[in-house]
């Protein structure tokens, strides 16, 4: 089980990240007793009643949220993997009345990546918007984005970390591998050349690395990435919110005492962030209790292209929800550049959001 307090911390910025409103996400944690296995007042079973309620009403999208946050942070039982895969089949019907919507299955030697996809056109690719989460994250709570793709003019494909979700490979320092397979499997509808990586937390690790190989990735979005002495700092880790060491236990397959050993080996290099040459976007929390502060300090020693804002706030500054995702879409559409009507935009709903 997992300690329910920091349960009932974390999830409070994906609850509002899916637009649950704060009367509603407290209402159900003031139920929550205990992380059994599905019994009343549990986790598992009081999100799972909200979306089966959801459902029932004939409301798939929002049934989707609530099942989502059922399975957080990772399926680690019978009952969790039930609320995992109802988020994902409740996703499923609400796609259906999304015209392009579509899903990829990217196969690997070690694993599926599973995808959702939007905006695809072999007769008139356009660039690559690739949307990722962190480890506690399915693609599904991103996918919403993709509606909104023939209004930016751009595709947009939504993915997991390897682990996470649907996605069945295995999290290791080469799990970068993954991101160019997956534009590969959509060159011939999407202009990949021109692809721009919006990687919150520690997808922001896994997209500054796989550009590093990968030049067709143009630009990095990210919030709170994971970069160096997350992963080298023994003494951090040690400080690291026990939900956040046993979900990349999970993740990795490593025992407690062998993590530290492996992460070591997942730190980007002084001289790797100083061969980036593409821009980086990246938002900081002053109080992030995941992230070190000296790896936002690390990229502005050494990123040449670097926009950096900082929230007084948590990690994933769940204060700060509505602000940060505009300014995270806004920073994506400046560096494809050619698209003044919607910077514009999005640059008039930040000014309203930042009042």
């Amino acid at each position: 089980m997992n300690d329910l307090d920091e349960l009932k911390q974390h999830v409070v910025v994906h609850a509002r990240t899916q637009g649950i409103p704060p009367s509603v996400y407290l209402d159900v944690l003031g139920r929550i007793s205990d992380d059994g296995e599905g019994g009343a007042g549990s986790w598992v079973a009081e999100w799972s009643r909200v979306g089966d309620l959801q459902l029932a009403a004939g409301h798939p999208f929002e049934a989707f949220r609530f099942y989502s946050i059922a399975r957080f942070p990772y399926p680690s039982g019978e009952t969790r993997q039930s609320a995992a895969q109802n988020a994902v089949a409740a996703f499923d019907t609400w796609r259906q009345d999304i015209p392009g919507l579509t899903r990829i299955d990217v196969d690997l030697p070690d694993g599926r990546v599973r995808c959702w996809a939007g905006g695809l056109s072999a007769e008139r690719p356009k660039p690559l918007l690739l949307l990722m989460g962190g480890i506690v994250s399915t693609k599904e709570q991103y996918a919403t984005a993709l509606a909104q793709a023939p209004q930016l003019d751009v595709a947009g494909i939504v993915t997991e970390l390897p682990g996470v979700g649907e996605n069945t490979l295995p999290y290791t320092s080469d799990s970068w591998r993954m991101i160019p397979a997956v534009l590969d499997a959509v060159a011939d509808r999407a202009d990949v050349d021109r692809t721009y990586a919006v990687a919150l937390s520690f997808s922001g690790h896994l997209a500054l690395r796989a550009a590093l190989h990968d030049k067709r990735i143009r630009g990095v979005v990210t919030t709170g990435a994971p970069i160096h002495d997350f992963f080298s700092d023994p003494g951090w880790q040690a400080r690291l919110p026990a939900l956040t060491l046993d979900t990349l236990v999970h993740l990795t397959g490593t025992g407690r005492e062998g993590l530290a050993e492996e992460l070591r080996k997942w730190a980007l290099t002084d001289e790797e962030l100083s061969a980036l040459d593409i821009p980086v976007a990246y938002a900081a929390s002053s109080r992030d209790e995941i992230i070190p502060p000296t790896d936002p300090a690390r990229l502005r020693r050494h990123l040449a292209r670097l926009e950096l804002i900082e929230k007084d706030d948590v990690h994933g500054s769940p204060e700060h929800v509505d602000e940060v995702r505009l300014w995270t879409l806004l920073s994506a559409l400046r560096m494809c550049g050619d698209r003044p009507a919607q910077v514009a935009f999005l640059e008039s709903a930040l000014k309203d959001a930042t009042r």
